[in-house]
């Protein structure tokens, strides 16, 4: 027989104890897949909102289900055994008989289509997959709903990863917060004063609606502002007040405690000392950081595999771009074993050792055919970068800082983090020992290398109002050269450019990756101070020497400088239409290598092109995205037309050209666009992320 209808309904649903917030596409998508797929799970850590979610997709989906929709919560459950019993007691089967349980279950099941929820099966894995085949073989009209911290692994399994809410100002873990945050205060008001606040306690708190339960209730008896600042110790902090909640959900530290209990003692091993890793890490970080003792380096992939099955890891890109990542919450839960453990030290020191090597190695193979991959590798590896010095700085270790931040001049340089590059080696020649050598001496040049000083934006300043006078003076086109950027970004300043050759016999203190680089950089001097003087048939020949020796290397970034001033070349003797093509294509390379000033630069470049070409309303959008490329790059004055002389000037001639409200439409088009759509735009309508 059928499901029993229960006190005048068909199911055992328990009522939503409060307003279901968000969610919106994964309801959405459930809701599709009940209707085609008989088991689906839904996957993801703890305090995720699995439970919740499944709940509200069963509300929304009882309708389609005559027999009912049924939960079976397992999360008490200690006997794997007794699965089969919790079902019968769940669906209200009171039979009393001697054959095998599940067998009267099934039979029980039968009949008009209905759905069993199944809650929390991790900790009963293998038998929820054994009792679950046996119900979808033997009850046709049955369809499943389950959630697990890893896949049941039963054929026809369809799997939907839940991730943590969007944590934008405006989305849902800022609408689930102040939704609690009221109803456990009811003064609570969300306003734009305290957005931004409640904005860091969701971004905090990885957005998991369990940690953002708990920190709305603390608002109890803590205000805001100090509710911030405590979540430095979030496990102590976010303890749940008596009231009737399962068990794994009383506190932060007992949900993911819950995970931590399901995984192996390697499984736990691997989880604290991958602790050490910020914003995730590849296999072969994982296995040179992370060996050691019990746990072999051949070990490691297979368990990230299983710890990544159950929710503690998660799994990003394919063949040699996987990446692997935790939750900060999952994190910290790590660290605090690792401090246990008593291995942080030795860990961290594998960790500095690993990002020194990777400093290096990107250092020797950046002007080359490599040079997009390590943008990208160390890019990804940003953070890692970050915690690498910032622990060489603390642990007193000068050597190492001062050789992670040398070796990185050219992420610092190229790769659009001058800013940050600069503090950093301050920081590091500020404690090294007196006496200096090879590192000192690298650690020097890059300082100087990626130092930009007021006299630099002065100079460069002067550059370009020298051309916009030579521009008027010999009427060329209306394009006067963007040489504010381009002297800026190849430092161009000859008072100043002795101090980026190095020492002697034109070596740079950065070895041989520094010497090329040097040879390179000069060229690119030559070019930019013959376009300063008008001298745009020999600007041409040099920057053509320029790519050809960068093609010869395989290299990117200094060869997007050559198409930089071929088309600069381009634009002053009056060929606006050949300069485009060289243009784009510098444009391109920059945002592959992801050099923000560069980027920038070349888009102040493509304004003075598409003006010249005659596409002013073109030019103006350019205008707008050249702005924000600027801001994006740290110099954001080089976006400002009220103190920039190349965007003065622009400014000038496009409103005169388009008139007032038109130019001012066309700017503000180009400033709101993405930066994807932005540079798509200035690279003749390519689309795609760009990934600048």
């Amino acid at each position: 027989m059928a499901a029993s209808v229960h006190g005048g309904r068909i199911g055992n649903l328990p009522a939503e104890a409060n307003a279901f917030i968000g969610r919106r596409l994964e309801l959405a998508e459930i809701s599709g897949l009940l209707g085609t797929e008989r088991l689906v799970t839904l996957t993801g850590p703890g305090g995720v909102g699995k439970s919740r979610l499944a709940l509200r997709a069963a509300h929304a989906a009882k309708d389609e289900f005559p027999g009912g929709a049924w939960l079976v919560e397992l999360s008490e459950l200690r006997d794997a055994d007794l699965l089969a019993n919790a079902v019968a007691q769940a669906t209200r089967l009171t039979e009393q008989t001697l054959r095998p349980l599940l067998d009267a279950v099934c039979e029980h099941l039968a009949g008009a289509p209905l759905l069993l929820l199944l809650d929390t099966c991790e900790h009963v894995l293998d038998e929820c997959a054994r009792v679950v085949q046996e119900l979808l073989a033997h009850v046709p009209e049955l369809h499943v709903l389950a959630t697990s911290r890893q896949p049941l692994g039963v054929p026809g399994e369809h799997l939907l990863a839940v991730a943590p809410l969007p944590l934008g100002e405006h989305d849902d873990a800022v609408a689930l917060f102040a939704a609690r945050a009221a109803a456990a205060v009811p003064s609570f008001t969300l306003t734009e004063a305290n957005r931004a606040h409640v904005a860091a306690v969701c971004a905090r708190l990885d957005g998991m609606p369990l940690a953002l339960e708990l920190a709305a209730v603390r608002l109890r008896g803590f205000p805001l502002d100090r509710l911030l600042e405590g979540l430095d110790s979030r496990f102590d902090l976010l303890v749940s007040p008596a009231r009737p909640r399962l068990a794994r959900h009383q506190t932060l530290r007992t949900a993911i405690g819950w995970s931590h209990e399901l995984c192996t003692p390697l499984e736990r091993l691997l989880w604290a000392r991958l602790s050490v890793f910020a914003g995730g890490w590849d296999v072969e970080a994982a296995e040179f950081v992370c060996h050691g003792g019990p746990l072999d380096a051949e070990e490691i992939l297979a368990l990230l595999a299983s710890l990544t099955e159950k929710s503690i890891t998660t799994r990003d890109g394919e063949g040699a771009a996987v990446r692997y990542r935790m939750l900060d919450t999952v994190r910290s839960f790590g660290a605090e074993w690792l401090t246990g453990l008593g291995e942080e030290e030795a860990v961290g020191r594998r960790h500095r050792e690993y990002f020194r090597w990777v400093a290096r190695q990107g250092e020797a193979e950046w002007l080359g055919p490599g040079q997009r991959m390590w943008a990208e590798r160390l890019t990804a590896e940003h953070a890692n970068l970050r915690v690498s010095i910032e622990a060489s700085l603390a642990a007193e270790e000068p050597e190492t800082a001062l050789e992670l931040t040398g070796s990185l001049w050219y992420f610092w340089f190229a790769c659009g983090f001058a800013e940050e590059g600069r503090g950093y080696l301050e920081r590091a020649l500020r404690r090294a020992p007196e006496g200096g050598g090879p590192e000192h001496s690298r650690a020097v040049w890059a300082h100087r290398l990626v130092t930009v000083v007021p006299d630099d934006l002065e100079a460069a300043e002067s550059v370009s109002a020298a051309y916009v006078w030579l521009a008027e003076e010999r009427r060329l086109p209306v394009s006067a050269l963007p040489l504010t950027g381009a002297s800026l970004a190849v430092r161009g300043e000859s008072a100043r450019s002795a101090v980026l050759y190095g020492t002697t016999a034109g070596r740079s203190p950065a070895g041989d990756g520094g010497a090329e680089f040097h040879h390179l950089l000069t060229l690119a001097l030559q070019a930019y101070l013959l376009a300063s003087q008008a001298a745009f048939e020999r600007c041409a020949v040099v920057a053509e020497r320029l790519r050809a020796d960068c093609a010869r290397r395989g290299e990117l970034w200094m060869r997007a400088w050559g198409d930089f001033f071929i088309a600069l070349a381009g634009i002053g003797l009056g060929r606006a239409e050949e300069a485009l093509g060289p243009a784009r294509e510098a444009l391109a390379a920059k945002v592959r290598v992801h050099d923000r000033l560069g980027a920038a630069a070349v888009a102040d470049l493509l304004v003075a092109a598409q003006a010249a070409h005659g596409e002013e309303e073109l030019a103006a959008r350019l205008l707008g995205v050249s702005r924000n490329l600027w801001h994006s790059a740290g110099l954001p004055q080089l976006g400002d037309p009220s103190s920039t002389v190349f965007h003065r000037e622009y400014e000038r001639r496009l409103r005169a050209l388009l008139g007032e409200a038109p130019f001012a439409e066309a700017v503000r088009e180009g400033g709101e666009l993405g930066t994807d759509a932005a540079i798509a735009l200035a690279l003749g309508g390519v689309s795609g992320p760009m990934g600048l």
